[in-house]
């Protein structure tokens, strides 16, 4: 069996909720061996509401790691973690700048103890900057990165995306920099260096062309809806069924494979709609145009149709319609893992796919400090009287 790539990179991860610990999950995946620090007696806060219980979240995103109990808190738990940090290839971290550098966990400070150790800090803000001691969360980096404010109609207030968006995405810019990191360290012998990822960098890195057009034109990009103003159609509709299909025709070949496919072959010769600035200019008729032709069929009709045309197109997918899609079951987009609380849980599988040494889910997530034992007299040399004390002081 062919060895995972990252085997023998050795990750702290020093973080909770969410970004920071999903850059650790992607490296685990792909072979990294992970160690997780939990707060003793209650653990992460994707374990659930129950202190040290395992939610099937937690199985998941906790997927791949091993689990140390640590109070950081307290000055010996800051020591041991200090004493931990140069074992380890990368340590990956989001507390606030203030709280790192209270707890002695600051880049100056683990630079210098670990010259060699990649050192993540995903925070808010970043380490630098006016806003930098403030605390954020997905949602509060959607709203700083301009993300918020375009997602929606124009004639309501904006919307969050339904998922932790940019968390996710910081995760992937996360893991890339580690990887990048590394490769300057091992080929380079650059030694460690410092990341320093501000979660809101990830969604306005998704901003398209928003900047520059603002900067040349002094157009504010603002909420648009399901449509693109200047690419049309490109939008979703609703079905004889009630549901909605996206659909993209918005180039001048795509528009007239559906002119066809709705029998009315002529609108793609027409002057209101032959070219993509006429159709932008007649948006709204021809939305209405194919509204009803839409309407007259199901969303997987709908969609088959409009696929077999070549017209990219989809449902909009509920995560039942995804559980049970044989796209995601037969291409491995999910996995399906044994978990010895939850039996058969599927999961979105380790991603990207390589195709000489993919990543693969190896164990879901631990119970809180499993593995004391082993990192703390692996790594440190404790004894077991030792961890005894640690554990009766309530440091781990």
């Amino acid at each position: 069996m062919t060895a995972l790539p990252l085997a023998g990179i050795r990750v702290l991860d020093l973080s909770t909720v969410l970004a920071a610990p999903v850059t650790a999950t992607f490296l685990g995946d792909f072979g990294a061996e992970v160690v997780k620090v939990e707060e003793p007696g209650r653990g992460d806060f994707t374990r659930g509401t129950t202190p040290g219980a395992r939610s099937a979240y937690w199985a998941q995103e906790a997927r791949n790691k091993k689990s140390v109990t640590l109070d950081l808190r307290t000055e010996q738990g800051q020591r041991i973690v200090r004493d931990l940090v140069p074992k380890f290839d990368v340590v990956v971290t989001n507390y606030r700048p203030p709280t790192l550098r209270s707890w002695g966990l600051d880049p100056d400070r683990l630079s210098e103890l670990a010259p060699d150790t990649v050192l993540v800090y995903v925070t808010g803000y970043g380490l630098t900057g006016p806003y930098s001691d403030r605390g954020s969360f997905d949602r509060i980096a959607s709203a700083f990165a301009g993300l918020t404010y375009v997602t929606g109609d124009d004639d309501r207030d904006p919307v969050r995306s339904g998922y932790s968006t940019i968390d996710y995405m910081a995760a992937y810019l996360g893991a890339f920099a580690v990887v990048t990191a590394l490769y300057h360290r091992d080929t380079a012998g650059g030694g460690g260096q410092v990341v320093d990822l501000a979660l809101y960098e990830a969604g306005f890195r998704a901003s398209e062309d928003a900047l520059a057009a603002y900067a040349t034109t002094g157009r504010v990009r603002e909420r648009a809806g399901n449509r693109n103003p200047q690419i049309v159609p490109a939008s979703d509709f609703t079905t004889a069924d009630g549901r909605r299909v996206s659909v993209h025709a918005g180039t001048d070949a795509l528009f007239r494979r559906l002119s066809r496919l709705m029998g009315r072959p002529e609108l793609a010769d027409s002057e209101e709609y032959a070219t993509r600035a006429a159709r932008a200019r007649h948006a709204e008729a021809l939305y209405a145009l194919i509204g009803e032709w839409a309407a007259t069929y199901t969303a997987d009709d709908l969609s088959k149709l409009l696929n077999e045309s070549d017209i990219p197109s989809s449902p909009l997918m509920s995560i039942a319609d995804i559980a049970a899609d044989p796209h995601y079951r037969e291409r491995g987009t999910l996995v399906h893992v044994h978990d010895a609380e939850f039996g058969d849980l599927p999961m979105p599988a380790p991603l990207p796919r390589l195709s000489k040494t993919p990543g693969s889910v190896r164990s879901t997530g631990p119970a809180l400090g499993e593995h004391n034992t082993e990192v703390y007299s692996g790594l440190l040399g404790l004894s077991e009287d030792q961890l005894a004390a640690l554990e009766a002081d309530g440091v781990i």
